[in-house]
Order: C-alpha cells, then structure tokens, then sequence
C-alpha cells in the first residue's frame, strides 16, 4: 500500500474509532448528537496534542484548551469531567487505533518477510498521519499517571513483541538469518521512533516516508537476509 492510499484508508477508519469512543464513553459525554460529538472529539483530542506538544500537557489548562478549539467551558465539561479523563480517553482510543491497524496490516500477509514489510509500512505511515499523538506520547510518558504509564509500557512492548514474532517466524522458516530477533526488533523500533521524534531532519532532506520505510527495509534485509525488499510493497 502506498502513504496516499493508505491515508484515504485511515479517514474512514478515524472516524470509526470516534464512534467507538463514543459508545464506550456515553456515561460521560452528555452530548446527545453523534455528528457533533465526532467533530468535537476530533477537535478536542487534536487541540489537546498541539497545545501539549508546545507547553506540556501538565501546563495545559482547559481554558488553554477552550480558546484553542472555540468550545466554552461549559461544552468542553459536556464531554469530559477532567483534563486527566481527556488524557484517558486519548489515549485509550489512540492505542486501540494503533494495534487495529498494525494487527490488520500483516493480517493477509503469509511469508515473514512480506509480513515484515507490511508491520513497517503500516507503523511509519500511521505515525506520519499521527505524529503529534506518536510524539506526545513519547515525550510525555514519564510524565503520565501511573496507570496512563502502564498502558504505556503495555503498547510499547505489544509492538516490540509484533516485530519479533515475525522474525522468529522467519528464521524459523530459513528466510532470516539466526539474528537475536528480540534485539533486532528493539534496534528496529528505535529506528521506527526516530522518524516521529525527528521529522524536522527528515523534512529538511526532502526525504519521504516511503523513502524512508524503503531504506529502513533495505538496512534490515542487509543484517537478517539476502532478499531485496524493491518490490514487496
């Protein structure tokens, strides 16, 4: 999949997400009309990001964030109790939209080093479309209630454990080379980090994220196989 196919594939299912949250949170969001509060929503989590990414969400205050997205007080209050539910809530829904995908992006995929080209794809391009979530998240974690920094913790190694089970699988099979697959799967999530934390650099090569997944494909094949990765995507 390319980064413009897959970005008209994520809108529709942002919006899905929205609606879940809604369902899981109606004893909480006191707004009756679904199409208001999937617009809200997204403004509100989107205002919450930008403003904690520029001052730190501890510093962010509601009324900073009924000034940035244009809601009173009072409607803010209409869809959270608190600015740490807002962060619950955020995060609850940003975590499961980022499990879904990565889990469906390898879901149709057999051979482990397709499999592995699908995980990176997916992880790059989601953390493109959601980079303030992906840098917020980073930034902020030792910062996060306890419980916030467990589920933290949960989400990291999910992806970490991703990544490893398909190379075991794929040294399993004789397509990899017998690497350390938990420390290449680190060493591989590091690198998937750098793209959201620097994008600045990346910007300023003019380097893409396909580019990006393409190279970052490419050095991995060089140290757990033989294969090019030119034509799996």
């Amino acid at each position: 999949m390319t980064f413009a196919e897959f970005q008209k594939h994520i809108r529709t299912s942002q919006k899905d997400f929205y609606r879940e949250t809604l369902a899981n949170h109606r004893d909480v969001i006191r707004v009756k009309k679904e199409g208001k509060v999937l617009v809200n929503l997204e403004k509100i989590f989107g205002a919450t990001l930008k403003l904690s990414n520029q001052k730190g969400f501890a510093a962010m205050s509601m009324r900073d964030l009924s000034r940035e997205t244009g809601l009173s007080m009072g409607a803010l209050y209409s869809y959270f109790n608190s600015k740490d539910e807002i962060l619950s809530m955020l995060q609850e829904q940003q975590r499961a939209f980022t499990k879904k995908f990565l889990e469906e992006a390898i879901e149709g995929e057999q051979a482990p080093r397709k499999k592995l080209g699908a995980a990176v794809r997916a992880h790059l391009y989601l953390s493109e479309v959601m980079q303030a979530w992906f840098y917020f998240s980073y930034m902020e974690a030792k910062n996060l209630p306890d419980a916030e920094k467990s589920s933290a913790v949960k989400s990291e190694r999910f992806t970490e454990r991703l990544f490893t089970d398909i190379l075991e699988s794929g040294r399993e099979c004789g397509e990899f080379h017998q690497v350390d697959c938990r420390l290449t799967a680190s060493c591989l999530k590091a690198m998937l980090q750098d793209w959201y934390l620097k994008r600045g650099k990346y910007a300023s090569r003019g380097v893409t994220v396909e580019r990006y997944a393409q190279f970052l494909l490419e050095m991995i094949e060089s140290f757990v196989g033989r294969q090019s990765y030119e034509n799996s995507g």
